[in-house]
């Protein structure tokens, strides 16, 4: 495994790790869990991530149980929770959102599903258009200072809201976001590469990047319809398989365009796509979801491709997708 520093501080990640969205407690149980969250951490993975929404705090809940019955060492890892979308369905205005109250009172549940003391990370999910920034901060800075949080960031928030964070902090001398969680890959870069260029510079900020393989669309099992097993066929997941898949055909003829570049390299499509996000310094993790080991341990194996991309194949994989 190798491991980035997260941004300019001083948390380091395994640049491959794994999160919980979708799969726990929906695709995934406890055996299921422990056996996945096991074979990630032997691999020198340090980073588990989730959120309150997954499975309404289901998610977070089996976390926090299969690692507390690994009993891993708590300086061995970190684990995220995020905040925005509530944990209950229908939620009330006070169950949902960045308000001091509930950025405040779901971290309280996220550690007490997550079974740990404090979180490495903790995410603003998305933006709120009904709380000021400034209350966000400052409440991600009363979490920061009683310890219930190490570091704190942004998911999918523009350019200009981190910007307007970080002059929040600054005025008020209250820590800033260190992170933001974006989506990235093959097909989703802008956000990434164009819109947060300025920040990563001024603000030193890192990134722990979300559907590197765009839920599936990257390894080319999507290419001749969609398995009954995937995640975009399951049941509440309607609004993800249109979004994956409702853009025509294009998108599909950009993924059997990258197909004979793995073949020729004698590796799979989803390790390709993977390896090439490392490519972005930028990128501080990678973040895998996996619904069975046989599958986690193929795209750990991502590793191994990452040397073999040079300067001309890479080249040819832009290409690819242009």
């Amino acid at each position: 495994m190798q491991y980035r520093r997260v941004g300019t501080t001083g948390l380091q990640l395994s640049v491959l790790s794994f999160g919980a969205w979708v799969t726990f407690g929906k695709q995934v149980g406890r055996s299921q869990a422990r056996e996945l969250l096991a074979l990630a951490h032997d691999r020198g993975v340090n980073f588990f991530d989730n959120a309150e929404t997954y499975n309404n705090g289901v998610a977070e809940q089996l976390m926090g149980d299969v690692l507390a019955d690994l009993r891993f060492a708590r300086d061995s890892y970190c684990v995220s929770s995020k905040v925005f979308f509530g944990a209950v369905d229908h939620p009330l205005p006070t169950q949902r959102g960045l308000s001091r109250k509930h950025v405040i009172e779901a971290c309280h549940q996220a550690l007490q599903r997550l079974r740990v003391d404090y979180l490495d990370l903790y995410f603003c999910h998305r933006p709120d258009p009904d709380t000021p920034i400034a209350e966000t901060v400052a409440a991600m800075d009363t979490l920061i200072r009683q310890g219930k949080v190490l570091y704190w960031g942004t998911s999918e928030w523009s350019a200009e809201a981190i910007r307007e964070a970080h002059r929040v902090a600054r005025e008020n001398h209250f820590y800033a976001p260190v992170v933001e969680q974006p989506e990235y890959n093959l097909l989703h870069r802008e956000r990434v590469e164009v819109e947060y260029a300025p920040l990563y510079e001024a603000y030193g900020m890192g990134t722990t990047i979300w559907s590197p393989l765009s839920s599936g669309l990257l390894t080319g099992k999507y290419n001749n319809g969609v398995p009954a097993d995937s995640r975009i066929a399951q049941p509440g997941y309607e609004w993800l398989r249109e979004s994956v898949l409702g853009k025509g055909k294009e998108r599909i003829d950009k993924v059997r365009a990258l197909q004979p570049i793995a073949d020729e390299l004698g590796v799979e499509l989803a390790q390709l796509a993977i390896a090439w996000c490392l490519l972005n310094p930028h990128v501080s993790t990678v973040m895998l979801g996996a619904s069975k080991t046989e599958q986690l341990e193929k795209n750990l194996d991502a590793l191994d491709v990452l040397p073999r991309i040079d300067k001309a194949l890479q080249k040819r994989i832009g290409q690819a997708v242009v």
